[in-house]
């Protein structure tokens, strides 16, 4: 695609993805009734307050791609990184949607938003980090940790497991992905920070209800401030 076409789509998309929440007001996570084995209060997900993140997440993107578009419209170390994130802001915004009516397919796609986030922010540019690698990697933590939420949901939701052990396995694979992403992306400090967020959510969703996830979650988010930190410094 040329790489004016692309700077414009990137933040049209942007734009798109940040108003998406408008058309579906209703949204505020899964109905319990939407599983075969309702999710009350699940234990693998964040205490409601982290979800606020979105607001900083859509304006960054919507900054950083707006910033691409007027000095970067043909810069050839920003083109692959819009490439690439171009799919998952497309499919961001129409996941909302799509969570109203299938978990199942939510979680396809959240995955497909990950998945591509990860490697724009990977392709993202040297330079220009406080309008790419930042905002992508602020965006991209937090998918990492949302996309395996999803999986705990289904687990458990659909009966596979119990709650805790699917909310145990979901913060392990949370983990093992973001400690690979953060020790690999020194430019990104803000990945870490946005799957750390997401940690200590989890460990007040549970702090009063459930111990054994909420240590863990608790000795997750600890261990990923090394390498997170190690971002910040080389990013400096």
């Amino acid at each position: 695609m040329p790489r004016t076409f692309t700077a414009i789509l990137a933040f049209i998309l942007a734009a798109l993805f940040a108003i998406s929440p408008a058309f579906v007001p209703d949204f505020g996570g899964f109905n319990p009734d939407q599983f075969p084995v309702p999710q009350v209060d699940p234990a693998v997900q964040p205490a409601g307050y982290a979800f606020a993140i979105w607001g900083p997440i859509y304006l960054w993107l919507i900054i950083g791609m707006g910033f691409g578009l007027w000095k970067r419209r043909e810069d050839a170390a920003w083109h692959p990184m819009r490439v690439a994130l171009i799919p998952s802001l497309a499919v961001g915004a129409i996941w909302l949607a799509v969570a109203v009516a299938s978990p199942v397919w939510a979680a396809v796609l959240i995955w497909i938003m990950l998945i591509t986030v990860l490697i724009a922010l990977f392709r993202s540019p040297v330079d220009d980090k406080w309008f790419a690698a930042l905002p992508l990697g602020l965006y991209a933590g937090w998918l990492s940790a949302a996309s395996c939420v999803s999986l705990g949901l289904l687990a458990a939701g659909y009966g596979y497991t119990d709650g805790t052990t699917a909310a145990i396995a979901a913060i392990l694979l949370a983990l093992v992905i973001a400690s690979g992403v953060q020790s690999q992306l020194g430019r990104a400090p803000s990945y870490g920070f946005a799957v750390i967020w997401a940690l200590v959510a989890v460990v007040v969703q549970n702090i009063a209800t459930n111990t054994t996830v909420a240590a863990l979650a608790a000795g997750g988010a600890l261990a990923l401030m090394v390498p997170t930190f190690k971002a910040w410094r080389s990013a400096q």
